[in-house]
């Protein structure tokens, strides 16, 4: 394939880099056993495309020759070091066996799950890692976000997620973790911090943090896979099957949530006959599952409920809100959080409505976390402007767009100031 332009191989090796790296290094995670070498050599395959493809053009298949060049890349190092004939003999040799050999993506793998990228996941989801570094390392590596995305998505300083990262791969390294998909009382302690993982990738696929664009599906997508596989794998764990539940019923909506120009439509304003009924089916026999293993219901299981709700509802103001806002109590009390309590607040107003959210809303405004959270003064925005106070609701708003990254959300926000002076 070759574009018409170094300008549009550029384009498409940004495309492809973000469809294929985390593949790239979890392939070649699974030769080195190092996530931290593997996301160097891969990188290292990503300067020598964006030096060659604009001379020979892209391959036809890109991944293929990424995870060619990571590999021999990781050969020459090994040699460079010495290291294939002492410190790492069976790597050595593995690598060198491997060497002329162009991976097959369409192919299962010999794990237990048939996933490299899930192998990746648990291993940079081992215990021997604090949480918050387990799924930083993870967003990283599987989804192919930048520490500035991640930093966001935690509501913590980009510095801050940078030196997590940066001693994740180190506490990997040094620990000597296995790159491998963990089997019993193993897995399912490392279960927890994939599912939130899963979650993450999937609501910046959703939403994204930053950017030109309302959405990111290939990350929904991407979530909605790996999610799909680990059902498979756990079929006794509700909060899988929760999780899962959450992201076909989420993932339903893509169509309607994006108008032609690019603009985002607010849920309450979706043409609902645009939602993907398959999808809605499966995200409810995913819940059927959870409900069946008869356990008490957690987070996941909760916000697919919720989910759930407005996908049986046929317009908007069908929704059965006072269900939704006694879930948002549930979920509060299972996971309590400063963004729990925000959509609460939502949830009430719809139930109750608008000054019974916004006295849920009023004590968030002093609460460290979500002093950059855009949607903070943006539903406080929405109560204010519902109970007449348009001034107030536009400084709100205005506050609201010089605080979000994402260029359709900022525009957005600002037509509804805008809409509050009128």
């Amino acid at each position: 394939m070759a574009p018409d332009s170094k300008s549009d191989v550029h384009s498409a090796i940004d495309a492809i880099w973000r469809m294929e790296q985390a593949k790239v290094i979890a392939a070649i995670a699974r030769m080195v056993r190092d996530v931290g070498t593997a996301e160097e050599l891969a990188q290292d395959a990503l300067v020598m495309a964006l030096e060659r493809w604009p001379i020979d053009g892209v391959p036809d298949r890109p991944a293929a020759w990424l995870t060619q060049v990571a590999k021999r890349r990781a050969l020459d190092r090994l040699r460079h070091r010495k290291m294939a004939d002492k410190k790492h003999p069976e790597l050595g040799r593995e690598l060198e066996e491997q060497q002329d050999t162009v991976p097959d993506y369409d192919t299962a793998l010999d794990d237990d799950v048939g996933d490299e990228l899930l192998a990746l996941i648990f291993t940079a989801c081992h215990p021997v890692l604090p949480a918050e570094q387990r799924i930083a390392l993870t967003l990283r590596v599987m989804g192919g976000l930048t520490t500035d995305e991640i930093a966001r998505a935690f509501l913590v300083p980009e510095p801050t997620m940078a030196q997590r990262i940066v001693r994740a791969k180190r506490g990997l390294a040094d620990s000597k973790v296995p790159f491998m998909v963990p089997r019993g009382m193993d897995r399912t302690a490392r279960q927890g911090s994939v599912l939130e993982v899963l979650y993450l990738v999937f609501n910046e696929g959703y939403t994204a943090s930053a950017g030109d664009d309302w959405m990111r599906p290939q990350l929904c997508n991407e979530a909605l896979r790996l999610g799909r596989t680990l059902a498979e794998l756990a079929p006794m764990e509700p909060e899988v099957h929760g999780l899962v539940a959450l992201m076909e019923i989420q993932a339903s909506r893509t169509a309607a949530r994006v108008a032609a120009d690019g603009a985002p439509v607010l849920l309450l304003e979706q043409n609902r006959a645009r939602w993907d009924q398959m999808l809605i089916r499966r995200g409810l026999a995913a819940l059927q599952r959870a409900a069946a293993l008869g356990k008490p219901s957690g987070q996941y299981v909760l916000q697919a409920e919720i989910a759930a709700c407005h996908a049986r509802a046929r317009q908007a103001d069908e929704t059965d809100w006072q269900r939704i806002a006694k879930l948002y109590d549930a979920l509060a009390e299972v996971t309590p959080s400063p963004v729990v309590e925000l959509n609460r607040a939502v949830a009430h107003s719809m139930a109750f409505g608008p000054q019974a959210g916004l006295q849920l809303v009023e004590p968030l405004l002093q609460e460290p976390a979500l002093q950059r959270y855009h949607l903070l003064p943006a539903v406080r925005a929405d109560l204010l402007a519902k109970l007449g106070r348009m001034e107030e609701a536009r400084a709100e708003f205005e506050r609201a767009a010089g605080m979000t990254r994402n260029e359709r959300e900022r525009t957005l926000l600002l037509q509804r100031a805008k809409a509050c002076a009128n």
